[in-house]
C-alpha cells in the first residue's frame, strides 16, 4: 500500500501542487513565528544580561514607583556611602531615571510619547559608569551638559557640540551634547531614546525628592557571593526598602521577556492557525477530487482483496507524504519569514537587538507535526468516503456521484448547529453570546452547500449577458455543491474576520469622535506627552494669554466617595461650564462652588446618591475626609467621568500639587494663530502635547487604524491560501471535465469562450464566498459591538459601505486572477484527445 500511495503521489504531483503550497504557507507562518520570537527573545535576554554585569545586589524602595514619594523611602547618598563600606562590596552605584522629552532638529519629540528616558551618569573610581560605553566625546559634568545614546544620535543627526532642547516636567531647557555612548538599556534596544545628565542634575531635573536615587546597585568583590553580599546589605536597609540579587533580577527580566515574546507569538500563531484552517478546505477538496478521479482504480484494489481500511490507509499515506514535503518546504520558508519579520520591524523603527538565528528542535518538530497532521486530517474523510463505495458500483462510473443522503445529513447537522448558536445568542452572559456567534459561524460553514444554490441562482441575471458561457459557468458552479462550498468557505473565513474587525474599528473610531465632540466645548486640551502630571506653572502661564477666554486645570486625586472608589478632580468652577458639555440627568453646574460637587451617574446609581445629598469624600493621599454637597448628576463617558469639585477642595490633600490636564477656550476658537500662541507661551516645549478635538479623535483613530492594518496584513496569508484553493479547484475541475470541454470545443465553442466560462465560474464562486464572509462579518461585528456598547456609551454600529464594496471588488478580482491558469489550461486542450479521455 505504501508503494501504491507513493506511485499515486508521483503520478499526480502537478495536481497536488496547490495543496503543497497551502500547507507550506501555513507551516511557514507557524515556524517563522516561532523562529522569530525565539531569536528575538534570546537576543533580548543576552542584551539584558549585560546590563546586570555591574549588579550583584540591588537596593530598591518597596511599593509602586507611581505612588507618591512619601510612600517610598528615599535612597540617599548616606545609604550609598554605607553600601560602599560593606564587607565584600567592591563598588556601589546610584541610579535614577524618568521621562525626558528630547526635541529633534525640527522641534519634534524624539522616541515617541513613552520612549524618551533620562538617567544619571554616576562615575566610579575610574571616572566611568559601567552602564555607558562612550564612543565619542565625554560624560556630562554640569547642568549645561547632556550625553545621548548612539541610536538617538544617528536618528536625529545630533553630534558632540550641538545644542539640544529638552524638558522633564514642563519648562524647556537647553544643553550641549558632550558625548555619544552605546548602551544595553532595554528601552533603547526597543527603539526608545536615552538622555544622560550628570548625577546632581539628573536627580534635580527628574524630581527625586531629597536628591535620592531610584535604585542603588552594589557590586561584589572577588570571592564574595551575591548571597553573602545580600545578607550584609540587609543590615543597612531602611524601612520599606528591599534587596535583590543580580541573579534574581536577571531571572525576573528573563521571565518578563519570555512573557512578552510568548504573547507576541500567540497573536501571530492565531493567524497562522486561521491560514492552516483555510488550508484544510483546499486539502479536503483536492483529495476528494483525486479520489473521485481514481474511483475505478480503488474499486479494482477492493476487488483484488484490499480492505476498506487498506484503501483509507493508502489515501492517508499519500496525505502523509504530501504533508511531509509541504512541512519541510514550509519550515525552510519559515526561516526566511523570520529574517524578513526582523528586517521589517527594524525598518519600522523597532531597533531589535542583534543576535544569531535561533532554531530550536521543538520548532522543527512542531513544523513537521503540524504539516503532516493537518494534511492527514483533511484527507481522512475523502479516504474514508472512497473506501465505503462498493467495488461493483464504483467500476460502473468514472467519477463517484455525491449522494443526496450525505447532503441531507450535512444540512440537518448544520441547521442544528445554527439553531444552537441562535439559542446561545439570547443568553445574558456576553461570553455565551460570543460563543453563540462562533457556533453560528461553524453552522454556516456546514450549510454552505445548501446556501450555494440560491446564491448562484440569484447571480443568474448577472451571468445572462454572457450567453451560453454564463449559463455553463452557473451550472458548473452548482454541479458539485460540496466542492463549491469548500472552495467558497476558504475565502469566506478570511473575509468574515476582516469585515468584523473593520466594522468594530470604524464604529469605535466614530464613537471616540462623537465622545470628543459631544463632551468638550474647550478648543484645546494640554497635557504632558506621556500623560504624566503638569506643573501648575503651565496653567498660570497660559491663563494670562490674551487669546484665552476660559481655562481650567484638571487637578486629579484618587479616593472614595461614600465608600466607592472614584477620581476626584479639582476644576475652576467659574470656567468649567465653558469648557465641557455635561449631560445632566439632574442638577447642573450652577451650584458648583464652595463645598459642592457633581458626580457621574454610575457612581450615583451604585451608591444611591441623589442631587442635594451630602457625601463623604475621603482622599487616599492623606486619608482625610471632606463632606461635599451633590449639586448635579451627569451621564459619564470614557473621556469625562468621576467627581468634579472646585480646585480648593482638592489641593490641600495632595502631597505634590500637580495638574493632570488643562482645558483652554480661545476667544476666536481653534486656529493656527491661536495654537502658535499657546506653543510659544510654553517655549515650543517637546514634552507638552496640545490637542484640539480632531487631534484627540485622530490619536485614538490612528491607533485603531494602525492595529487594523496590522491585522489585515496578518490575515492576508489566509486570503492568499484561499486564492490557492480557488485555483486548485478550478484546475482539478478542468482536468475532471476534459471530455466535456472537448465536446464543447467540437460543437463550436472557441478558446476565448472556454476561458470566459472558467473565469465566470471562478468569479461566481469567489463572490459567493465573499458575500457569505461579508454577511457573517457584519453579524459578528454586531455581536462584538453589542458588548462594547455596554461600556462605551457613544458606540453605535457603523457599516463601512465603501470598504465592503472594496472587499467584494477584491473578491471579484481574486476570481479573475485565480482563473488565469485553469482557463488557459482548458482553452489549450486538444478537442479530439479530450473527447477520447475518460
Amino acid at each position: 500500500m505504501f508503494r501504491t500511495a507513493l506511485r499515486n503521489v508521483l503520478a499526480h504531483k502537478a495536481r497536488l501542487l496547490m495543496t503543497v503550497l497551502a500547507v507550506m504557507l501555513g507551516v511557514a507562518f507557524v515556524s517563522g513565528t516561532l523562529v522569530f520570537t525565539d531569536t528575538f527573545g534570546s537576543a533580548y535576554k543576552n542584551k539584558s544580561a549585560k546590563s546586570f554585569d555591574h549588579v550583584s545586589v540591588a537596593i530598591t524602595p518597596e511599593g509602586d514607583a507611581d505612588d507618591s514619594d512619601t510612600k517610598r523611602p528615599p535612597l540617599t547618598d548616606g545609604l550609598l556611602a554605607e553600601a560602599r563600606k560593606l564587607p565584600g562590596a567592591e563598588s556601589a552605584l546610584g541610579s535614577v531615571s524618568g521621562f525626558t522629552a528630547l526635541a529633534d532638529k525640527d522641534g519634534k519629540l524624539v522616541g515617541g510619547e513613552w520612549g524618551t528616558t533620562g538617567a544619571n551618569f554616576f562615575p566610579g573610581k575610574d571616572g566611568k559608569d559601567p552602564r555607558y560605553d562612550f564612543t565619542d566625546g565625554a560624560a556630562p559634568k554640569s547642568a549645561r551638559d547632556i550625553a545621548l545614546d548612539s541610536r538617538t544620535a544617528d536618528r536625529t543627526g545630533y553630534k558632540v557640540g550641538d545644542t539640544v532642547r529638552y524638558s522633564t516636567d514642563g519648562p524647556v531647557r537647553t544643553a550641549k551634547v558632550t558625548g555619544i555612548f552605546d548602551t544595553d538599556d532595554g528601552s533603547v534596544v526597543a527603539g526608545g531614546s536615552l538622555v544622560v545628565f550628570d548625577n546632581d542634575t539628573a536627580r534635580e531635573a527628574l524630581g527625586k525628592k531629597n536628591m535620592s536615587y531610584d535604585e542603588i546597585d552594589v557590586k561584589a568583590a572577588a570571592g564574595t557571593s551575591e548571597g553573602a553580599l545580600k545578607a550584609s546589605v540587609e543590615k543597612i536597609l531602611p524601612k520599606d526598602a528591599e534587596a535583590e540579587t543580580g541573579a534574581s533580577l536577571k531571572d525576573e527580566q528573563d521571565r518578563m521577556i519570555e512573557q512578552n515574546t510568548s504573547s507576541m507569538s500567540q497573536v501571530l500563531l492565531i493567524f497562522a492557525g486561521i491560514a492552516l484552517f483555510v488550508g484544510i478546505f483546499i486539502i479536503a477538496n483536492t483529495f476528494t477530487m483525486l479520489v473521485a478521479q481514481r474511483t475505478k482504480e480503488l474499486a479494482l484494489m477492493r476487488a483484488v482483496g484490499a480492505s476498506r481500511r487498506q484503501v483509507t490507509r493508502s489515501v492517508l499515506i499519500e496525505a502523509f507524504l504530501v504533508g511531509l514535503v509541504a512541512a519541510v518546504a514550509g519550515f525552510a520558508l519559515g526561516i526566511g519569514v523570520a529574517v524578513g519579520l526582523e528586517a521589517l520591524m527594524n525598518a519600522g523603527g523597532a531597533s531589535l537587538p542583534d543576535g544569531p538565528l535561533v532554531i530550536a528542535p521543538a520548532t522543527i518538530a512542531t513544523a513537521l507535526l503540524i504539516g503532516v497532521v493537518v494534511t492527514m486530517l483533511a484527507a481522512w474523510l475523502p479516504g474514508r468516503r472512497a473506501a465505503k463505495i462498493p467495488p461493483v458500483a464504483a467500476m460502473n462510473s468514472v467519477h463517484a456521484t455525491p449522494t443526496t443522503r450525505g447532503l441531507v445529513v450535512r444540512n440537518t447537522i448544520g441547521s442544528l448547529i445554527v439553531a444552537l448558536g441562535v439559542v446561545m445568542m439570547f443568553m445574558e452572559d456576553n461570553y455565551v453570546k460570543s460563543g453563540g456567534a462562533g457556533v453560528i459561524l461553524v453552522g454556516v460553514i456546514v450549510l454552505t452547500p445548501l446556501l450555494s444554490r440560491p446564491f448562484i441562482a440569484a447571480a443568474g441575471p448577472l451571468l445572462k449577458p454572457f450567453g451560453v458561457t454564463g449559463k455553463l459557468a452557473r451550472l458548473n458552479s452548482v454541479r458539485n455543491p460540496r466542492r463549491t462550498a469548500s472552495t467558497a468557505s476558504a475565502l469566506m473565513i478570511g473575509l468574515t474576520l476582516i469585515t468584523a474587525m473593520t466594522v468594530v474599528a470604524v464604529s469605535m473610531g466614530n464613537a471616540i469622535n462623537k465622545m470628543a465632540t459631544d463632551s468638550l466645548k474647550a478648543d484645546y486640551a494640554v497635557s504632558m506627552a506621556n500623560f504624566q502630571p503638569l506643573t501648575p506653572k503651565v496653567h498660570d502661564t497660559l491663563a494670562k494669554l490674551p487669546e484665552v477666554e476660559a481655562s481650567s486645570a484638571l487637578r486629579t486625586a484618587s479616593g472614595k466617595a461614600d465608600g466607592s472608589y472614584t477620581d476626584i478632580t479639582g476644576v475652576d468652577a467659574k470656567s468649567f461650564g465653558k469648557l465641557v458639555d455635561l449631560d445632566f440627568t439632574s442638577g447642573s453646574l450652577a451650584g458648583l462652588h464652595g463645598r459642592a460637587t457633581v458626580i457621574d451617574k454610575e457612581l450615583a446609581d451604585n451608591q444611591g446618591i441623589k442631587t442635594g445629598d451630602t457625601v463623604p469624600v475621603k482622599f487616599d493621599q492623606d486619608d482625610k475626609t471632606v463632606r461635599l454637597k451633590v449639586v448635579g448628576v451627569y451621564q459619564q463617558n470614557e473621556m469625562i467621568n468621576g467627581l468634579f469639585t472646585p480646585t480648593a477642595n482638592v489641593t490641600p490633600h495632595l502631597s505634590k500639587v500637580v495638574d493632570q490636564q488643562l482645558l483652554l477656550k480661545m476667544k476666536g476658537g481653534t486656529s493656527d494663530k491661536a495654537e502658535d500662541a499657546v506653543v510659544k507661551a510654553l517655549g515650543d516645549n517637546p514634552a507638552i502635547k496640545i490637542q484640539d478635538k480632531d487631534d484627540i479623535s485622530n490619536e485614538v483613530g490612528g491607533a485603531i487604524n494602525m492595529l487594523l492594518n496590522m491585522l489585515y496584513g496578518l490575515l492576508a496569508m489566509a486570503i492568499l491560501v484561499a486564492v490557492l484553493g480557488v485555483i486548485n479547484t478550478l484546475a482539478m475541475s478542468v482536468f475532471e471535465r476534459k471530455h466535456e470541454i472537448g465536446m464543447l470545443r467540437a460543437i463550436g465553442l472557441d478558446r476565448a469562450k472556454i476561458k470566459q466560462m472558467v473565469r465566470l465560474e471562478s468569479v461566481v464562486i469567489s463572490l459567493f464566498g465573499a458575500a457569505l464572509g461579508v454577511g457573517l462579518g457584519l453579524f459578528l461585528g454586531w455581536i462584538a459591538g453589542d458588548s462594547i456598547a455596554d461600556t462605551v456609551q457613544t458606540y453605535t454600529m457603523e457599516v463601512p459601505v465603501g470598504r465592503i464594496v472594496v472587499f467584494l471588488a477584491i473578491a471579484a478580482v481574486v476570481g479573475v486572477l485565480a482563473a488565469v491558469w485553469p482557463a488557459r489550461s482548458a482553452a489549450r486542450l486538444n478537442p479530439l484527445q479530450a473527447i477520447k479521455s475518460e
